[in-house]
Formats: structure tokens, C-alpha cells, sequence
């Protein structure tokens, strides 16, 4: 396992047992303190017959001091090694957005997808058939946006603009 706490507590509740010996799986989350031995554990792992699962294919992600490498990477790097690609459980994965949907007690015709990049939000909201709307807080600016071949419903400059609307 290597990621986020969080991503450890929710494992365990949902009845998953951490094992470093022989696993069924290799969880890959989103931290912030990736480590070379875990990494090459993750790899060996792998190598001897765990499955891959990644959380999310996003390479990068914000930071103050501008982007900094995140889980797709990492998987890149682990991928790279061991010619073994993960099966990704977040977005883009419409499986994670029927499962919210599901959880909420929503319908995608009355949702939408609010998000700050068009690789994972945008296109997961559009693959689940909900309204999309891209907001110019993250790394994806209008220029990006303009060059992918499908379009988020609406384009705004922050979730700002959208509370705005209803007040």
C-alpha cells in the first residue's frame, strides 16, 4: 500500500486486510511522501503476482510552487518497471461516478460535474452523461481546454462564478 492514510482507513473498513507478504493487491494513492523502498516494494510485489490498482491517473497536481508529481506518475514509474499497467478506480473511471451517483441518490440527467481538469473531471462527468463545467482554478487553462477534442458544457473562472449565479 502506498498512499494517503485516508486511503488505508477506507480500505480497512471496507473489510481489506494489509499485508506486506504475498498481497492480493498493490493499492497506489495520492501522498505526498512517496518513498524510494516503498516504491520498490510496490514494484517486487507487483513482479511477484499482486495486482496493480491506482486511484487516479493524474500526473500532476497543484501546488503553491507550481505542479508536483502525483499518482499517474508514480504509476508510470511502477508501470515502467514491471510492463504492469493499474486499473484505475477514480476518475475518469465511470464506475466511481455511477457508484457517487448511486451513493447520493442522484440521477446523471440532474447532476453535474464540477472539476479543474479536463483529463479526469471533464471527461469522467461527460462519460456518465452529466453536465460538465470546467472552472480555470487548476492546472488547465482555457488554451488546454481548447485543444482536447471533446468540450466541457461550460467553461467559468472559479466556483465563485457559480455561487454567484445562484445567489
Amino acid at each position: 500500500m502506498i498512499g494517503e492514510a485516508g486511503l488505508l482507513t477506507a480500505l480497512h473498513s471496507a473489510g481489506y486486510t494489509m499485508t506486506e507478504s504475498d498481497p492480493d493487491y498493490v493499492v497506489l494513492g495520492e501522498t505526498r511522501t512517496y518513498s524510494f523502498e516503498r516504491i520498490t516494494q510496490a514494484i517486487r510485489l507487483i513482479e511477484g503476482g499482486a495486482r496493480f490498482i491506482a486511484t487516479n491517473p493524474d500526473v500532476t497536481g497543484p501546488s503553491l510552487h507550481g505542479p508536483l508529481p502525483a499518482t499517474g506518475a508514480v504509476a508510470a514509474l511502477i508501470t515502467k518497471a514491471t510492463g504492469i499497467e493499474p486499473y484505475f478506480v477514480g476518475k475518469p473511471n465511470p464506475l466511481m461516478m455511477r457508484s457517487a451517483l448511486n451513493a447520493i441518490d442522484a440521477h446523471s440527467e440532474s447532476s453535474a460535474m464540477i472539476g479543474d481538469r479536463m483529463d479526469t473531471d471533464i471527461i469522467s462527468g461527460m462519460e456518465a452523461g452529466m453536465e460538465t463545467i470546467l472552472v480555470l482554478t487548476g492546472l488547465t487553462t482555457q488554451a488546454d481546454a481548447e485543444r482536447e477534442p471533446y468540450r466541457a458544457s461550460r467553461i467559468v473562472e472559479s466556483v465563485a462564478d457559480l455561487i454567484a449565479e445562484l445567489g
